[in-house]
Formats: structure tokens, C-alpha cells, sequence
């Protein structure tokens, strides 16, 4: 599975949101820069002794477009003390009406590549229907379903449902790291109100909340989630207090460094 994900969740994305709203119509969504410490939570598998991390996650006002970087590293422990490095570093561009997005992900495990993803897609208006167009892994076309969001109008939309007293959506995402075109997300808004204490001013004065998100694949067999993240979310779409599970573990991360960053206009 992806281990971008993890941000996906943080990814301010990363990764979550309503339906039908285009990104302009939504929150207004800070250019930034974060960067998190990654702990084991749990671990479900006696394969797993130990596991630590980092994620570095920035977004960038284009003007016309948002642009994204995330690197993800962990270290995993097994029963044998032997570590196991694994990186991802995933990146997009998203124009702001929520129309167009080009996407590429690398991932290697002790520095061989393990997943390479990549190519660009694109939706017929918002809400409707679209494709993507794959360079890696291989050449091809996939076709995306009616209400796919790309991810940063996924954030903006998830956002909009918080502020509007919605608690729980469901709609199909596409943030190009999979082959397979679109997934579906489920997402439980466990919590949302006004201004709580925070370390960071820029942050201090906004409204929050709690998320619970759940990524499907689109299989009629799929019951049971790929990937589950929660979260806290500012109304600006930094997040903080994740809680990652990728099935055999669950890794915290709390942002440790923040920074707001200009746009390049």
C-alpha cells in the first residue's frame, strides 16, 4: 500500500473531501510548509518490533494552481532486529478549479524501487465524470467515475461539510497513487468547532475538528479499508495529530515544525 498515504492525510492533503464543491467555492486553504515525527502506536503483526519516522509536507500557492511535495521515510524494526527503510516522495500540481492534476510517486524499500506511479488526468467539469493517463507504470488509460475529486478539492470539500454540520460523506477520490485510477474515501467528522489553544499563532485563532478517513478500493469486494487515517484538521487545511494505520501497524506523527508560506504570484 502506499505509504504516502500516511499523508495523505496530513497532505492537507493530502487527502479528503465533499462532492460536487469546486475548490474555489470552498475554504481558503493555506500555502505551507510542516514537518512531522513519526512514532509506533501499535503493532499488530510480531513482525513488527519497532518503527519510527519524519514526513515532510509542503504546499505551494501557483496563482493558477496548487502544488504539493511530500516525503515520507520509516524505519521498521522486525522480531530479528533487522531494519527495513522505506521512502516515498510524492508530488502533484492541481489547477484551482479542481480540473486538472499531474501526479508522480516513487517509493523504495532499502533503496530499491518498489512502486513508481505517474501521468496526469483530468475531469470533465466538477462533479463529473473524467480519466487519467498513465506514463508509469505503465502506458494507459483509466477511466474516472461521476464525482471524482482530485486531492487538494478533496481537502477544500471535506472542510466545507465540517463547516456545514455535515458528519459523515462518502465519494470517490483520485490522487494518483495507484495504477488502478479512483478510490473511494469514507469520511466520519468526529468533531468541529471554534478556536482552541495552539502553539502555532498562525493556527491559534481558527476553527478545528477531528477526521476520520477510510480509503476503498472500488472492487464490489472491497469491505474492508486499504488504508485509515484521523487526524486534526484546521479550517485552513493544516493538519496535526495524525494517527496512520497501514493494517500490521499504526504510526502517531505530531508536527514539530510549521511554517506559512507566500504565494508565488
Amino acid at each position: 500500500m502506499p505509504f504516502h498515504r500516511l499523508a495523505a492525510a496530513a497532505a492537507g492533503g493530502a487527502l479528503m473531501l465533499l462532492s460536487g464543491t469546486a475548490f474555489a467555492a470552498g475554504p481558503d486553504l493555506a500555502p505551507h510548509r510542516a514537518i512531522y515525527d513519526l512514532r509506533l502506536s501499535t503493532a499488530r503483526s510480531n513482525d513488527v518490533a519497532a518503527a519510527t519516522g519524519k514526513m515532510a509536507y509542503e504546499v505551494t500557492d501557483t496563482c493558477d494552481a496548487w502544488a504539493t511535495r511530500q516525503r515520507l521515510e520509516m524505519t521498521v524494526t522486525n522480531r530479528d532486529g533487522q531494519d527495513v527503510q522505506m521512502v516515498s516522495d510524492y508530488t502533484t500540481w492541481e489547477s484551482k478549479d479542481g480540473l486538472k492534476l499531474n501526479f508522480r510517486m516513487r517509493e523504495t524499500t532499502d533503496t530499491a524501487v518498489t512502486s513508481e506511479v505517474q501521468g496526469d488526468a483530468s475531469l470533465t467539469a466538477t462533479g463529473g465524470a473524467g480519466e487519467v493517463h498513465y506514463t508509469l507504470p505503465k502506458e494507459q488509460t483509466v477511466q474516472l467515475p461521476t464525482g471524482t475529486l482530485f486531492p487538494t478539492a478533496h481537502t477544500a470539500a471535506l472542510l466545507a461539510a465540517a463547516e456545514d454540520g455535515k458528519k459523515v460523506i462518502a465519494l470517490p477520490l483520485f490522487d494518483g497513487t495507484s495504477p488502478d485510477g479512483a478510490q473511494n474515501s469514507s469520511i466520519v467528522v468526529t468533531s468541529w468547532g471554534g478556536p482552541q489553544a495552539s502553539k502555532w499563532p498562525a493556527l491559534a485563532q481558527l476553527p478545528s475538528g477531528r477526521f476520520h478517513i477510510a480509503f476503498f478500493n472500488r472492487g464490489a469486494e472491497a469491505q474492508t479499508p486499504d488504508y485509515e487515517v484521523s487526524m486534526r484538521y484546521w479550517s485552513n487545511g493544516v493538519a496535526d495529530d495524525l494517527a496512520m494505520d497501514f493494517g500490521e501497524f499504526v504510526m502517531n506523527g505530531k508536527m514539530v515544525e510549521f511554517s506559512p508560506q507566500k504565494p508565488h504570484c
